[in-house]
């Protein structure tokens, strides 16, 4: 078995030679940005989503602390923090799981299937029960306000908190603005 560091490091470039944009935070590698593209037949098609991940010193055995940087309408999305409320990370994460899991699976997962039962945005929870259609249209609202590929680079900055770093809301002198992609 391997070491958590070394499969922390594997887990890693496994996720940056996907087809993911990954911008370190600090020289280590415990703590990054990854950014999200909202997926097909979903609401959130177009947006694009800067997602700060945070690995715990016992990764892989403990999951990984996930929030959204840019805002997303979502019932399991803490609208002001990013915070995530899903089971698999929270609850029943396993070290079988992987980043690239996270990116492919679990967050297209939470988007096109909300779970307004147990929300961290109630607003969000109740129009979705209430009206699917006028959520979806708040879903697009946002994307179009928040979600712009060209959103993403000034995100970090627009936000601002006293709140702990697991709060997904600290804000990195790191800051790199997106949208050209390396040749």
């Amino acid at each position: 078995m391997s070491s958590p560091s070394k499969r922390r490091e594997m887990d890693l470039m496994k996720l940056m030679m996907s087809d993911y944009k990954v911008e370190m935070i600090n020289d280590g590698m415990q703590e990054f940005y990854v950014h999200f593209h909202g997926p097909k037949e979903s609401p959130y098609l177009g947006g694009v989503w800067k997602v700060r991940v945070e690995l715990p010193d016992a990764y892989p055995y403990k999951s990984p602390s996930i929030g959204f940087v840019n805002k997303i309408y979502h019932p399991n999305v803490d609208e002001m923090s990013g915070s995530v409320c899903l089971d698999v990370i929270n609850q029943t994460w396993s070290p079988m799981f992987d980043l690239v899991n996270v990116f492919e699976v679990f967050l297209p997962q939470l988007l096109l299937y909300p779970n307004p039962s147990d929300p961290l945005n109630g607003e969000a929870a109740a129009l979705l029960m209430r009206d699917r259609a006028t959520y979806e249209q708040r879903v697009k609202e946002y994307c179009e306000k928040y979600a712009k590929p060209e959103d993403i680079g000034a995100a970090t900055e627009e936000q601002s908190s006293e709140e702990e770093l697991s709060e997904d809301e600290y804000d990195s002198s790191d800051e790199q603005v997106a949208g050209k992609a390396d040749p």
